[in-house]
């Protein structure tokens, strides 16, 4: 047991028993008291607030300079110079010489012909899930009809998937055959923050629940106010949902083949991605993931 002296009581170096006690020492003055005692809750609030702030640095990710979803964090940028090549390009269900419309490549019934049979087959080589590859697949194919000079490629838009929401599966989100994610895909606040624009509101809260600041929304993440300009209906149900993959993915084509954007050549190309995210950083990890979806895709089509 310890004594309020803080010792034990069979402590050797403590008064033995007929000796006289130290005198106590002399009180101290209220101010002294006072003062000590502010000392220490001052300490005690310091050390309390240095806790709030590390326990608040720590439960908070810091954002990416280059976008603020967490899936582009795990994408190696490319070592390749920014305007020197364009990604190696892809055939959407048995080619793009066939200028396929999105219909016709429903109905086919060679090879990998169908968009569904080609997404299955790819999916197995790239490890990018079938129906977000339907999605982008056909966003290819409704571009080469509407704008064909654009030469816009469905693995472009797969890196732009990758990167800004794992292809529709952010935060544990799964992508249902409807092509919308189980829970809805919502960015960050955009608000100046570290590593984040400032966009104040444009939709009202509307499209990312947030009626202070803009975030992005969706598996292609588009800014409320930019999806506004290019809302588009991809599955054809008559309704352009940021949400849903089909919509965003032909919305993020139309987007990038803006102005006579020729997405084939390495200057196109690389305008067109910098437009949409405007870093080197963000375009050289976007070049990788087409690059290698686009080449893995290859031995699909050499097999069928």
């Amino acid at each position: 047991m310890r004594t309020r002296t803080g010792k034990t009581e069979d402590d050797p170096t403590g008064p033995r028993a007929g000796e006289a006690a130290p005198a106590a020492p002399a009180p101290r003055s209220p101010g002294v008291a006072v003062l000590t005692r502010l000392i220490v809750v001052l300490a005690v609030l310091a050390v309390a607030g240095g806790g709030i702030w590390l326990v608040t640095r720590a439960a908070t990710p810091e954002a990416s300079p280059t976008t603020t979803e967490i899936p582009a964090l795990q994408v190696k940028a490319a070592d390749v110079r920014p305007g020197s090549v364009a990604p190696a390009g892809g055939a959407v269900a048995g080619g793009a010489e066939q200028q396929t419309s999105p219909q016709q490549a429903r109905s086919r019934s060679t090879g990998p012909a169908t968009l569904a049979q080609w997404a299955s087959q790819v999916a197995a080589v790239t490890g990018v899930p079938a129906r977000a590859l339907s999605a982008y697949g056909n966003a290819e194919l409704a571009m080469r009809a509407d704008q064909p000079n654009c030469k816009i490629s469905w693995a472009t838009l797969a890196g732009i998937g990758r990167i800004e929401s794992n292809h529709g599966q952010y935060a544990g989100a799964v992508l249902g055959a409807d092509g919308r994610p189980s829970k809805p895909i919502v960015g960050v606040p955009l608000d100046g923050s570290a590593g984040v624009q400032a966009i104040g509101d444009t939709d009202g809260g509307r499209y990312d629940g947030d009626a202070g600041v803009d975030r992005a929304v969706g598996p292609m993440q588009f800014i409320p106010g930019t999806w506004r300009k290019w809302a588009s209906d991809g599955n054809g149900d008559g309704l352009g949902d940021p949400q849903q993959i089909d919509d965003a993915a032909l919305a993020a084509a139309r987007y990038l083949c803006a102005g006579g954007r020729d997405m084939a050549s390495p200057s196109g190309w690389w305008a067109g991605i910098l437009s949409y995210n405007n870093s080197t950083e963000y375009a050289q990890k976007v070049f990788g993931l087409a690059d290698g979806y686009a080449k893995a895709a290859q031995s699909v089509r050499k097999q069928s």
